[in-house]
């Protein structure tokens, strides 16, 4: 047996006025939505140039510790060019047609070299990496568009690459 309530039918809700959403409450998600992106983008930003200039001093260690390692390895004197106008990293050997070069992703730049000489020259500043000797004092200076700032230093004892990383100014 079946009972229908009398008068009470079901239409659908395309048809009904409930249905849909109104002008005023897509522009306050769309609001809404803008300003949480407006809040985050910032420290995203920050987030990716403190990775841009770990991912740089990375790969400058690596490069480093590459060119000592051919030096000692293949008994081969290793030129290294830290150009700061270029913002490049080149490693040269005494064999002919063996080049390496590192450039440093954008919105990181090489700010200093070290040991800083008395006599400041404009151009790149070259290091002899030789087979069996001290490794140079070596010691770039990196810094990403927000300020920060880190040094890769040879270690002439150890002749291992370290991060040092610097209190932002």
């Amino acid at each position: 047996m079946r009972t229908f309530l009398a008068g009470k039918r079901s239409r659908p809700a395309a048809l009904s006025g409930d249905a849909g959403v109104t002008l005023i409450e897509m522009l306050i998600v769309v609001a809404i939505a803008g300003l949480l992106t407006g809040l985050v983008f910032p420290s995203v930003s920050a987030g990716l140039q403190s990775i841009r200039l770990r991912s740089a001093s990375d790969s400058l260690v690596s490069f480093l510790n590459g060119a000592l390692n051919r030096a000692e390895r293949r008994e081969e004197v290793m030129e290294v060019v830290v150009s700061a106008r270029e913002n490049t990293v080149r490693l040269y050997s005494a064999k002919p047609g063996f080049e390496r070069t590192l450039k440093m992703p954008e919105g990181v730049t090489i700010e200093a070299v070290l040991p800083e000489l008395a006599d400041p020259e404009e151009g790149p500043r070259s290091f002899l990496l030789m087979p069996g000797g001290v490794p140079p004092r070596i010691g770039v200076e990196l810094r990403n568009s927000r300020g920060s700032r880190r040094i890769v230093r040879v270690d002439p004892i150890t002749g291992v690459p370290q991060i040092e990383v610097l209190e932002t100014k």
